[in-house]
C-alpha cells in the first residue's frame, strides 16, 4: 500500500513525530493488517519515499471520535488545533463515505528513510 502526503506532513513522519494516519475505513483500508509495510510518498513529485510498519489499527465511527483519542502531533502537526484538523476531511471524504465505512487510525513506526 502507498500513502501520498504533502511535504510538511511527510516531514512529520520522517522526523518521527507523526505516528498515526487517519483514513476512511473503505475496502482498501479493510485489507490492512498489523505488520504490513506502507510506502509513504512525498507529494507532488512522489520521488522521495519513507517506509513505515503498521503497529496498530483502531476503528472509530468518524474523524471526531478518532481525533479524541490522539494528540495533534501524532495525527498531523502540533501547530494544528483539533478543529483545524477536522476541517481537512471534507476535502477528501464525503459524509456518506464516513457514515458507510467509519474511520481507521493506522498507527505506525518509521522503519526506513
Amino acid at each position: 500500500m502507498q500513502m501520498h502526503l504533502h511535504p510538511e506532513i511527510f516531514e512529520q513522519v520522517a522526523n518521527g513525530t507523526k505516528t498515526v494516519e487517519a483514513r476512511v475505513n473503505d475496502e482498501k483500508r479493510q485489507k490492512l493488517k498489523v505488520g504490513d509495510i506502507i510506502t509513504v510518498l512525498k507529494r507532488p513529485d512522489e520521488i522521495e519515499a519513507l517506509f513505515v510498519r503498521i503497529t496498530g489499527l483502531r476503528y472509530f465511527k468518524d474523524f471526531t471520535e478518532l481525533a479524541d483519542n490522539y494528540s495533534m502531533e501524532q495525527l498531523y502537526s502540533s501547530t494544528y488545533t483539533k478543529e483545524q484538523y477536522l476541517e481537512l476531511f471534507p476535502k477528501f471524504y464525503s459524509e456518506t463515505e464516513i457514515a458507510t465505512f467509519g474511520t481507521v487510525a493506522i498507527e505506525f513506526e518509521l522503519i526506513e528513510r
